[in-house]
């Protein structure tokens, strides 16, 4: 039987995404791209603990990218950073605006230089100058506000030393890595991946911790 996917394959592995037997060569080239794996896929948990050596490779060449950009920041600030990529990964640009890094650069710092006024006592709003790096900005300042309403004690400092990070790494990946305006943007949405499977949840909180994730 051929493949319903290519048509020119012979199906071997059942998907249980399209409830069909599809090729091997589908199942590991529309991964998570074309196909919505469910999270308990046998073929994808297999590939997440066994990749590819080409999958290896890129994902040592992403983490090589990412180093200098989370060079200082504590195990706490970690978790923050991931907390606004999270936002800065689900973020809908308006219309048919596409998101460059630069435009997150610009949205970091803007938010960034926002907290270390207000950690100065002045309260002063710093506005990004792009249309697409001031709504991604709101969406920055939406999540800082839902992890303090949640419980979690982020201080404007702190919070302004993650943002100068993710500024750092949007404007200096793209010459690291000789990639596109968006290298950035595709290494974290790798990374982000690598971590989370299609409609898992949120990671809890630790016992004791001084910081919440929310959800």
């Amino acid at each position: 039987m051929l493949c319903p996917v290519c048509g020119s394959r012979k199906a071997r592995r059942g998907c249980p995404a399209l409830n069909q037997t599809i090729c091997a060569v589908c199942c590991g080239t529309k991964r998570l791209t074309e196909i919505a794996c469910p999270a308990d896929c046998a073929w994808l948990a297999s590939a997440r603990e066994h990749p590819a050596a080409v999958v290896r490779r890129q994902q040592e060449r992403d983490v090589a990218a990412l180093v200098p950009t989370l060079h200082g920041l504590t195990e706490r600030q970690h978790q923050i950073f991931f907390l606004f990529q999270t936002a800065i990964a689900r973020h809908a640009p308006e219309g048919f605006t596409r998101l460059t890094d630069d435009d997150v650069a610009e949205a970091a710092a803007s938010v960034a230089a926002t907290l270390e006024t207000a950690a100065k006592g002045v309260i002063y709003e710093h506005a990004a100058t792009s249309r697409p790096a001031q709504r991604l900005a709101t969406d920055l300042k939406t999540m800082l506000a839902e992890m303090r309403q949640q419980g979690a004690t982020v201080y404007d400092r702190e919070a302004a030393l993650v943002l100068r990070a993710i500024e750092k790494g949007a404007r200096e990946t793209r010459h690291i890595t000789q990639g596109p305006d968006t290298a950035y943007l595709e290494l974290m949405a790798r990374l982000l991946q690598q971590n989370r499977g299609p409609e898992s949840p949120e990671p809890p909180a630790k016992p004791g911790s001084s910081l919440i994730l929310p959800g």
